[in-house]
């Protein structure tokens, strides 16, 4: 009975510590995303003198997104790698095998998921934009 709490706590404790990591990797990348958003908006280009300085503001925190979205499924595959091994843990103690603690853990790698592509999807709007904004720069000093 020990050890079925301790994989119940170590599971919940797994779970709540992937889910709270992707949430907050989901917010910084939706905040960054909205951040240069509104950056894009603003920026003027005869303030810019140089191609290279321009490209720099245009890029800052753009790799960050990138980061979140290559590494979520990472976090999601590290709760369920977690998940599995509590599960075998059990399995292996009281010889009981329970389908649903299983497709639980597993299911840990599917939430990376759904931060990942959001991610990729905000970063590769971001380089569009970039892209067009220095494009302009190019035929207004060109």
């Amino acid at each position: 009975m020990e050890n079925v709490n301790f994989l119940m706590y170590g599971e919940h404790a797994v779970d709540y510590g992937v889910i709270g990591a992707l949430i907050l990797m989901s917010i910084i990348s939706l905040s960054l995303f909205i951040e240069r958003m509104f950056f894009f908006k603003k920026v003027c280009l005869e303030e810019y003198e140089h191609r290279d300085i321009l490209e720099i503001d245009l890029t800052d925190n753009i790799s960050i997104i990138s980061a979140i979205g290559s590494n979520a499924p990472y976090v999601g595959l590290l709760g369920t790698v977690f998940g599995i091994m509590l599960t075998f843990y059990t399995l292996g103690d009281t010889g009981a095998v329970d389908t649903k603690t299983i497709m639980t853990g597993l299911a840990l790698a599917l939430k990376g998921l759904m931060v990942a592509i959001p991610s990729i999807i905000f970063y590769t709007i971001a380089l569009l934009k970039i892209e067009k904004i220095l494009t302009r720069f190019d035929v207004y000093h060109g």
